[in-house]
């Protein structure tokens, strides 16, 4: 299924609206799934002794062949925090609700139905409680149901969501996602920013607003109205965990053979930076199957996204990014097996504030202001997004109007803030380091970057030092202490759940970023939590672009430098049907692929 951008847009501020306004509406209804058997197709009848003789050449179960550029950083649902993790959790695990991806609506998934109390604090779910807890055995392919002590068969209940919940806001467990999740959640921030990770008290720990009342109940208390609760339902890091096998196994618990899982998916290998493959999970119940048709993903490692596009080149893979110098022959050879992909991700350069000499606003004011992001997304990214000089992209309730908040590109401005820092014409400026992720598109992004600093600041390519890394590696580096981390470094936010908060709230509040920009707390936060507990709509719409404006316009403080949200193209093999999703990880239970169509391909 393809959808043009503006179509995925235009849903999004709907939905989005629809979300965030109507949290204390009638409980959901209990929509069952519908799969679509496939129709049998008969041939034309022929005389027995007519009938031409073929060679029916078994292509085995229906498979995905994908490539990636990177290894996944983890399989945790409460530690996942990069896409590459979190489509595979997605398939691996049922969360708590889902997405429609066609509605952009919350659904019905490991819940079955919902209901809100009158002042919004309270959430009561009912948990199915016929969705097995499965291990797979890559050696002898089986997958088997997981049992008890007593040899019991497990279930998912309302408990484990209860564990994995508590588990998010439990400071040693290291979750990014926890701060995302804590403000909703009475108890939560009293225990993940306790003073004493090592000694947190277990009355504080009874108090998170976290209840299973029995296997099929789950309540969740808030500790204000917030609108947009809902909309987080279907994030991986409140999903239900396996405690014994964790318990059991620590952190290898997410290794093939050891790890358990309750999703459309099994995990069948992992060879950690080389290979993955995952199966279907026969004892998934049968309402839940998803409606695709794929039993098979088989992902390879490679390089970078040339090799990965002569993959696709040769119909070894399904999909693939385009190479920057492949994409004008791209667009004139396969235009009827090219997408344009709007995934709201916003990607901007941050800045390490607790580093000289960006301690400095006037600094960072200048170097966002000196890129021009309209030249960039022509040139360099060849058309694939908008410029965005604020954080939160259209289609997310409470973003500004794409022109309306925020510097952007202004070099007369720049130059005149670089000045203010001390600075003139870049006279004095220490040298720096910039950190991007590894590949020649974002080294592209980055040698754009030190010429537009050149010419707009004076600031020569060669005070800039350049490095680049893995994404998972570069997650790391960002949160070491300000000696060894880089003054700068490429990044990018995809929605989680389509509201503002999602944005300026759980990436830039001043407790959610201490590991990376490490930004003191001030009176924007004050209406970020403002904003946050507000169940106005009209209110949080004009405290979100008063709180874009303290970020990113003329006195802002520009804890980063906004850039493009991004809308790629992507190759895609005209036998495979899909629709991406734009919150969370690809629902990969969905896909379908012709098999007719598709050639035999060699793993």
């Amino acid at each position: 299924m393809k959808k043009t951008l503006w179509m995925v847009l235009g849903l999004l501020v709907i939905s989005s609206m629809i979300l965030t306004a109507c949290g204390g509406a009638a409980p959901a209804e209990e929509a069952p799934a519908a799969e679509a058997p496939a129709e049998e197709m008969p041939a034309e009848e022929m005389p027995a002794e007519e009938a031409p003789v073929e060679e029916v050449m078994d292509k085995g179960p229906v498979t995905y062949h994908g490539y990636s550029t990177t290894d996944i950083p983890t399989l945790d649902p409460q530690l996942g925090e990069d896409t590459v993790s979190i489509v595979y959790i997605e398939n691996l695990f049922v969360h708590l609700t889902n997405y429609d991806l066609d509605t952009a609506e919350v659904v019905p998934e490991a819940a079955t139905s919902w209901t809100i109390s009158e002042d919004g604090l309270t959430y009561t779910f009912t948990i199915r409680t016929d969705i097995p807890w499965v291990k797979h055995n890559p050696v002898t392919l089986e997958t088997t149901q997981e049992v008890d002590a007593d040899g019991n068969p497990r279930f998912v209940t309302a408990y484990d969501f209860e564990y994995g919940i508590k588990r998010a806001c439990d400071p040693n467990t290291g979750s990014y996602y926890s701060s995302v999740i804590a403000p909703s959640i009475v108890g939560c921030e009293d225990v993940l920013y306790y003073e004493d990770p090592a000694a947190v008290p277990a009355e504080l720990v009874d108090a998170i607003g976290v209840t299973a009342v029995d296997d099929a109940t789950l309540v969740i208390e808030l500790p204000f109205n917030a609108a947009f609760f809902l909309s987080q339902t279907p994030m991986w890091t409140i999903a239900a965990s396996p405690s014994w096998a964790i318990e059991e196994h620590g952190d290898n618990w997410i290794e093939a053979g050891n790890i358990v899982t309750n999703g459309r998916y099994v995990l069948n290998e992992w060879v950690h930076g080389v290979r993955r493959q995952m199966l279907r999970n026969p004892l998934m119940p049968a309402d839940m199957h998803g409606g695709g048709n794929i039993e098979k993903f088989v992902t390879n490692v490679v390089p970078d996204t040339t090799t990965g596009y002569a993959l696709w080149l040769n119909g070894e893979v399904e999909v693939s990014g385009i190479p920057d110098a492949e994409l004008e022959a791209h667009l004139a050879e396969f235009p009827d097996e090219t997408e344009q992909i709007p995934d709201l991700a916003v990607f901007y350069i941050a800045f390490r504030e607790t580093k000289a000499p960006f301690d400095n606003v006037h600094v960072r004011r200048a170097f966002s202001a000196a890129f021009d992001r309209a030249t960039f997304v022509e040139t360099v990214r060849q058309g694939q997004g908008l410029p965005m000089k604020h954080f939160a992209p259209p289609g997310i309730f409470g973003a500004p109007a794409i022109d309306e908040v925020g510097v952007g590109f202004d070099p007369e401005f720049a130059a005149a803030e670089l000045a203010l820092a001390g600075y003139p014409n870049c006279e004095g400026f220490p040298q720096i380091s910039l950190l991007g992720y590894s590949g020649q598109s974002t080294l592209n992004w980055i040698e754009f970057a030190q010429a537009n600093w050149s010419e707009n600041l004076g600031c020569s390519p060669d005070l800039i030092t350049i490095e680049q890394q893995s994404f998972s590696e570069l997650l790391a580096t960002t949160k070491l202490d300000d000696e060894e981390a880089p003054n700068m470094w490429t990044l990018g936010w995809g929605p989680d759940y389509a509201d503002e908060n999602n944005w300026v709230g759980d990436v830039l509040h001043c407790d959610n970023t201490s590991e990376r920009i490490r930004r003191e707390c001030n009176e924007i936060d004050d209406l970020i939590v403002q904003a946050r507990e507000s169940s106005d709509p009209a209110e949080r719409v004009a405290l979100y672009a008063q709180i874009e404006e303290a970020f990113f316009g003329a006195d802002g403080e520009f804890p980063f430098a906004p850039l493009f949200v991004r809308i790629a193209f992507q190759a895609t093999h005209s036998w495979l049907d899909y629709t991406p999703a734009l919150f969370g990880g690809d629902q990969w239970y969905t896909w379908n692929i012709d098999t007719a169509a598709q050639p035999m391909m060699a793993e």
